[in-house]
């Protein structure tokens, strides 16, 4: 593993342990040429996925990119990290057990909604905003309205 600070291909593993409800291992390394420290994280890849953009343009699946996306929706909600962990995990074990390669962007923004459903409503309400592209409070209040049961009107 090439080291991020100094670019040294030589680098030591000092600790490994599970990680993510087991879905993945957690290993600490060392330099030995700067003496610097990083974490790396090994997963299991069951096959490489693609993902077809609403233009048809294809860019290889990025979990880095679903997770920034996600910890942004849930940016200062009471949601453990652990438990958003799992949630990506789960997430992308949901896609590559779909049995295809190639995966449209829609599929997986209807995943990533129901679990945040789940989760934090505040969370899946701005995850949707973004990908369903609110453009104005209307949007907001109609997508919000569908969410609440319904009221008694004769209030």
């Amino acid at each position: 593993m090439r080291c991020p600070f100094c670019g040294n291909v030589d680098t030591q593993v000092k600790d490994s342990r599970p990680a993510e409800d087991h879905s993945a291992i957690r290993r600490r390394r060392l330099c030995p040429a700067c003496g610097g420290r990083f974490t790396t994280y090994e997963r299991v890849q069951l096959r490489d996925l693609v993902v077809i953009k609403t233009n048809g343009r294809r860019e290889d699946f990025d979990r880095p990119k679903l997770e920034r996306s996600i910890r942004i929706a849930l940016q200062k909600r009471p949601v453990e990290p652990d438990r958003i962990d799992q949630m990506i995990s789960g997430i992308v074990r949901r896609l590559e057990s779909m049995g295809e390669t190639d995966i449209p962007s829609g599929t997986i923004g209807e995943i990533v909604m129901e679990s945040l459903a789940r989760i934090d409503t505040v969370a899946y309400v701005r995850f949707a905003s973004v990908y369903k592209n609110f453009q104005a409070a209307d949007d907001f209040d109609k997508f919000v309205s569908e969410l609440r049961p319904d009221s008694i009107s004769d209030e």
